[in-house]
């Protein structure tokens, strides 16, 4: 197959570039994830996407192309499968990504956490579940009855959505992300059964994700995420933005001027430090800011929301 023709449409820059349409999207993005596209051409169209950066067309083509690729979750009867995704790590301040997995989980809300970490220079998420004891699941069936059992699960997106993660590496060796990073925080194992968690880096990623999950018409919560990890900031408190059936609402507005600044977080913590912060959190010996009880709370509301 030639990828000269999509190539022409979308690697004319930022003003001479034309969108994909979804049916074209989704055929594309395919043969990315099935491994049949030249390196060369990859590096064309990965590079020509960054540029112009994705339609709202492009994206639900993209997800298309996800879904059928995307390994399913039997989701326990109950609330609904709240998806986290976790790809970056701590850097400055502490990850408090599971604490908000670990407080969903406690109400009886099924909780799978799903992702992968290549930062050399951040803590690895994946370090500090399992100073938590939170282990990945070796199998899509030990996901699922951990899920019934516990409410909680760990999955490596390599069990997820194989061809997603060779896209992923291509970071460490382009230097740039790619439409894949998008994709991978928008992963749904259980569709019509889960709650997404959107976190976003940048702020006009967050108009587009917006876009893109209302015309979609899932179930999602929509936030900047803190050094890119799907929870919100307690050193401010974040805009929580909630989807469901192609609407969507303020679950919780931004407050101007931020939360006040918590003198127990430490600025770079190292693993045992996290995992003993959380696990105060938890006990009730150290506050729980109120951004984190905030997101757990509107969580906890859509994954009730009639499946």
């Amino acid at each position: 197959m030639s990828y000269a023709p999509f190539i022409k449409e979308i690697g004319r820059g930022p003003k001479g570039s034309k969108p994909l349409s979804v049916q074209q999207a989704e055929s594309l993005f395919g043969d990315m994830m099935d491994g049949r596209v030249p390196d060369l051409e990859l590096g064309a169209i990965i590079l020509s996407m960054r540029i112009k950066a994705e339609s709202t067309d492009e994206l639900l083509g993209f997800q298309q192309a996800l879904d059928a690729r995307c390994a399913r979750l039997a989701v326990p009867a109950g609330p609904r499968l709240v998806v986290l995704p976790t790809y970056n790590g701590a850097r400055r301040q502490p990850n408090l990504m599971p604490l908000v997995a670990l407080l969903l989980a406690r109400q009886g809300v099924p909780v799978l956490i799903q992702g992968r970490h290549d930062f050399e220079t951040r803590v690895s998420p994946f370090e500090l579940l399992a100073a938590l004891d939170i282990t990945p699941a070796a199998s899509i069936a030990e996901a699922e009855a951990r899920l019934a059992g516990e409410h909680l699960a760990c999955l490596p997106l390599g069990l997820l959505a194989p061809g997603l993660e060779p896209l992923l590496a291509l970071r460490v060796r382009l230097g740039v992300r790619n439409s894949a990073h998008t994709l991978a925080k928008l992963l749904d194992p259980a569709p019509g059964h889960s709650v997404r968690v959107v976190s976003v880096t940048h702020p006009e990623y967050l108009e587009r994700m917006h876009a893109h999950l209302v015309a979609q018409g899932g179930v999602a919560l929509l936030l900047r995420g803190t050094e890119g990890e799907a929870f919100a900031n307690p050193r401010r408190r974040p805009r929580l933005e909630a989807f469901a059936n192609g609407k969507a609402w303020d679950a919780f507005p931004a407050e101007e001027g931020g939360a006040p600044p918590l003198e127990t977080l430490p600025d770079q913590p190292e693993v045992e430090a996290n995992a003993a912060l959380i696990r105060a959190m938890l006990a009730g010996s150290l506050p729980t800011p109120q951004p984190i009880l905030d997101q757990v709370a509107a969580l906890a509301e859509l994954a009730r929301t009639p499946r």
